[in-house]
């Protein structure tokens, strides 16, 4: 059972151990494991449980699992929605891009996520220096500890460099003043990667095939992320985040990459594209790597994501709250289909699609609460409108990827908030094939990519028998077909991939990322922005400046508190 495994052990993760410079300075932990005192190897284990546990130790106002806020609302995915522009303000101003600030409000949102995940850096190191200083005859496990350690460390680098672009890079070697004397701009963005990369290489080198506790990187996930390392390092930018080459040398290292995790025959994709978003298939076959969450597990609220748990329909009466993270008109509009079964590239958005008439991808039944639509699978209980907090500024669609039931049995309510037991998975399956055909692609072998793609289709068109209506039909008219070689250019090709990305991951939020690392944000978004603006008037100010907006912008309590050694990002 999943409480039985590495989330069992999660719970000593208590207090953080970096919050800012000042703060890992000061802070005395209470009550846990320290280089200090560690004497065996069952204490060792447990300072890696807890670098474990940081992963999910995120906040709904400093999110570090969920990226829905700053991947998938900055994007053309998603609008804020909650009960209109002032309710949480913050994620606000990323929606609207130019009201985004170094220090907004009180600090919520990217300078807490900031503070989160260097918290969990700390962790790593913290374990990482104990562990060494132990002999394998005292800790047989002390190669592979050390390799999850450098893994999770690198997660953590990873995910502050996609946000911020140039961070410090601290790792176990660092003393308190040599910390403060890091600058953000220690490194090139490229030396930067290629820092981060030695984490996940260290972890590919030294970790075994496969785990005896679910949770636990392995050399396949280490690989993996290492290919989604090398294939956003590929695109390679300049000061003002312009794309201005593409490295071929690092897109063939995706390939083999990615091959490693194909061939190894461990994964594949569930057979319905469901089974990616409810718990009872935690841990499947597609997830490659996630971050762990346990309900009654002995403990009085169990170990929860609570950082989507302000997505819920408002109006609906098993919830109450709060609406937020609703689904774009543009993002709707793109699951339609032409009468070949294909997306509408260029013409998907010139109108609003009718549910009722037009032919669409089934994984908008996934995704997208619609009126009179099965919501979360549930065939008894259609979503209304009527469940929709404020339908005159975000319009009536809800997201439903990460909610569940209230009947789920990993479900709990806690005041107005919800949690859930449900992993998020940080790598999926389809990634690591979209990965491989993205490299394909821009390597000028787009045939290579094509059967790839398919096997992405393949799955979405198979996947309609939890979206039926309590009739046994379909709530949509369904129409999905596999792409052809004819014509399969490589402008066609690529064209289909950032389509394919969109639809199999949206409102999961790779969707801003994929557009800053293609080098294609600006011009994609402002376009959104301009036809949405028509449908939505909250987004009549809203803009998307190149060489500023593809980042955010460095907290400035952290410019502040190191004297101006961090570097801000430009624009800000």
């Amino acid at each position: 059972m999943k409480n039985k495994v590495l989330v069992s052990l999660l719970l000593m993760a208590g207090g953080g151990l970096f919050s800012s410079c000042k703060e890992f300075l000061d802070y005395q932990p209470q009550g846990t494991l320290s280089s200090e005192n560690i004497k065996s190897a069952d204490n060792a284990d447990a300072l890696v449980t807890a670098a474990y546990a940081s992963l999910g130790n995120g906040e709904m106002i400093g999110p570090i699992a969920s990226m829905w806020v700053y991947g998938s609302v900055r994007s053309d995915d998603a609008y804020k929605g909650g009960g209109g522009v002032s309710d949480l303000e913050d994620i606000n101003f990323y929606e609207q891009h130019n009201l985004t600030q170094p220090q907004q409000g009180g600090g919520f949102y990217h300078p807490y996520t900031w503070e989160n995940y260097y918290k969990a850096i700390s962790r790593a190191n913290v374990a990482i220096r104990s562990i060494s200083n132990l002999t394998e005859s005292s800790f047989a496990l002390k190669t592979t500890r050390l390799a999850e350690l450098r893994f999770l460390r690198g997660h953590a680098h990873f995910m502050l460099k996609m946000l911020f672009k140039y961070v410090p890079y601290i790792d176990e070697t660092l003393t308190n003043d040599q910390i403060l004397a890091t600058s953000n701009r220690k490194y090139t963005n490229d030396q930067l990667w290629d820092k981060i990369a030695e984490d996940f290489q260290y972890a590919v080198t030294n970790l075994p095939a496969s785990q005896s506790q679910v949770g636990r990187a392995n050399k396949l996930s280490a690989a993996a992320y290492l290919a989604k390392l090398r294939l956003y390092q590929a695109y390679e930018q300049d000061e003002t985040h312009k794309v201005v080459s593409i490295n071929k040398t690092k897109l063939q290292q995706v390939v083999d990459l990615t091959q490693q995790v194909i061939s190894s025959g461990k994964y594949n994709l569930q057979s319905d594209f469901a089974e990616n978003f409810l718990p009872e298939y935690d841990n499947g076959v597609e997830s490659v790597f996630a971050v762990q969450y346990s309900i009654n597990d002995g403990t009085t609220l169990g170990r929860l994501n609570f950082e989507d748990g302000l997505n819920y329909p408002h109006g609906a009466p098993q919830y109450g709250c709060c609406g937020f993270h609703q689904p774009s008109q543009n993002l709707a509009n793109a699951f339609g289909t032409d009468a070949n079964g294909l997306p509408k590239f260029d013409t998907f958005n010139d109108a609003v699609i009718d549910f009722k008439t037009a032919t669409v991808d089934p994984r908008v039944d996934h995704t997208i609460g619609i009126d009179g639509h099965p919501y979360k699978y549930n065939s008894a209980s259609p979503f209304s409108n009527s469940w929709v907090r404020d339908p005159g500024v975000y319009g009536f669609y809800q997201t439903m990827k990460s909610q569940q039931l209230a009947t789920s049995s990993s479900y709990k309510k806690q005041g107005p908030f919800m949690g859930v037991s449900k992993n998020i998975d940080i790598i999926r399956y389809s990634d690591v094939l979209l990965w491989q055909a993205e490299a394909y692609i821009e390597l000028g072998q787009q045939a290579l990519a094509l059967p790839l793609i398919n096997k992405i289709r393949a799955r979405a068109a198979a996947s309609t028998g939890r979206t039926k209506k309590a009739d046994g039909t379909d709530p949509s008219k369904y129409l999905i077909k596999p792409y052809d070689s004819a014509n399969w250019t490589q402008a066609y090709a690529r064209k289909a991939l950032q389509f394919e990305r969109r639809l199999e991951f949206a409102t999961e939020s790779p969707r801003f990322f994929d557009l800053v690392r293609w080098g294609i944000a600006a011009e994609t978004l402002n376009a959104y922005i301009t036809k949405e603006k028509t449908r939505r008037s909250h987004l009549s100010g809203a803009k998307f400046t190149a060489g500023r907006d593809e980042y955010l912008p460095i907290p400035q309590r952290e410019i502040t508190f190191t004297k101006g050694l961090y570097q801000q990002n430009p624009g800000f």
